[in-house]
C-alpha cells in the first residue's frame, strides 16, 4: 500500500500500528520518531520498526503516510517541525481522541498539497509503551475518520483500506459529532473511573487500608480504566472540555436524582432506572462492542 510509513510516537497505539503494518505487509519500510533515544533503541531491538530517530524532520522525509501517535499537547510542536519536510501528496493522519481543535491546528500549519485526514482508532489497554503493543489491537474495533477539507476522496478511500487491513471497522463523521459522541462513550467513563479510584484512595489513606484487599469486581474494573496514560487523558479533558463539562452537568443531575431516590427509599424508581441501564449492556453485546475476556489488557 505504501513505500514508507512514519509513526511519530511509538507507544501502545503507535507500536501496534507498526506491528500491524509489518504483519500485513502494508509498507516496504516503517520508521518511527520518538523523543527518547531509549525508546528509539527499544523499537529497533524489538523489530517493531526498521529505523527510529529523535530527529523528526529527517525521519519523516519521503514518507507516503505519516501518523501522529503522541499526546494531543505535542501536536503543535510536531507540526511546526515537520511541515516543511513532508513530501508533496503525502497523507497525514493522527490517532487522537479529540478532533475539533486538532483539525483546525493542523489545517492552519501544513502545505495545501498534503492530504490531512484525521483518524481515531477506538482501541487500547491500560498499558503504555512500545513493548505493550500488539498487531491485533484494532481487530473488530471501530476507527473513525474525520477528513478535513484538505483531503481528497482517493486518499480517504486509501486510508479506510489501511485501517481495515489492520482489522478495524471504519466510519466517517465530522469533528463536532465525533467529539460529542466520544465525550459520552469514552471521556466521561474515564473521568468517572479516575474520580472513583481517587475517592477510594483517599478513604484508604485516612481510614481503611483493606479497601484494595477486598476490592470487588466493580472497583477492580474501574482501576483498569483509571490506569490509562495520565498525560494522554489530561490532554483529552482539556481539549474536549466543552463537551465533557456538559456531560458532567448531566451526570451530576442524574446522581442527585439517584441520591434522592435512595434517601426517600424509592425502590420502585431505583429498579426502573437499573432496568433501563441494563438494556444498554445487551445492546453493546449485540453491536459486537463487547470482548470475550473480562481480563482484557491484563498480562
Amino acid at each position: 500500500m505504501f513505500k514508507k510509513v512514519c509513526i511519530i510516537g511509538c507507544g501502545l497505539i503507535g507500536s501496534s500500528i507498526a506491528r500491524g503494518i509489518k504483519k500485513n505487509k502494508l509498507a516496504r519500510k516503517v520508521v518511527s520518531s520518538n523523543r527518547s533515544n531509549k525508546t528509539n533503541k527499544k523499537v529497533i531491538k524489538l523489530k517493531i520498526v526498521d529505523e527510529a530517530s529523535s530527529d523528526t524532520k529527517k525521519i519523516v522525509e519521503g514518507s507516503d503516510l505519516i501518523i501522529i501517535s503522541s499526546p494531543l499537547s505535542s501536536y503543535k510542536n510536531i507540526i511546526l517541525k515537520i511541515k516543511s519536510y513532508i513530501k508533496n501528496g503525502a497523507i497525514l493522519t493522527d490517532v487522537g481522541s479529540v478532533k475539533k481543535n486538532t483539525i483546525s491546528l493542523i489545517k492552519k500549519n501544513i502545505p495545501k498539497d498534503i492530504s490531512w485526514i484525521s483518524s481515531h482508532p477506538i482501541a487500547g489497554t491500560e498499558d503504555s509503551g512500545p513493548e505493550s503493543g500488539f498487531s491485533q489491537l484494532f481487530k473488530n474495533k471501530w476507527c473513525i475518520l474525520t477528513p478535513s477539507k484538505q483531503s481528497n476522496n482517493k486518499d480517504v478511500k486509501l486510508l479506510k483500506k489501511f485501517w481495515r487491513k489492520l482489522g478495524s471497522r471504519v466510519d466517517v463523521m465530522d469533528e463536532k459529532k465525533h467529539d460529542y459522541i466520544l465525550s459520552i462513550t469514552s471521556h466521561m467513563p474515564h473521568l468517572i473511573a479516575y474520580n472513583i479510584v481517587n475517592t477510594a484512595l483517599k478513604i484508604k489513606k485516612k481510614k481503611d487500608r483493606n479497601i484494595v484487599k477486598y476490592s470487588a469486581g466493580g472497583l477492580r474494573d474501574f482501576t483498569r480504566i483509571a490506569a490509562s496514560n495520565p498525560i494522554m487523558w489530561r490532554d483529552i479533558f482539556i481539549q474536549n472540555g466543552e463537551n465533557t463539562l456538559k456531560m458532567i452537568d448531566r451526570f451530576i443531575e442524574n446522581l442527585i436524582d439517584l441520591k434522592k431516590s435512595i434517601k426517600s427509599k424509592n425502590g420502585k424508581k431505583l429498579e426502573k432506572t437499573f432496568r433501563k441501564t441494563k438494556k444498554i449492556r445487551k445492546e453493546i453485546i449485540e453491536a459486537g462492542q463487547d470482548i470475550s475476556k473480562p481480563d482484557f489488557g491484563r498480562k
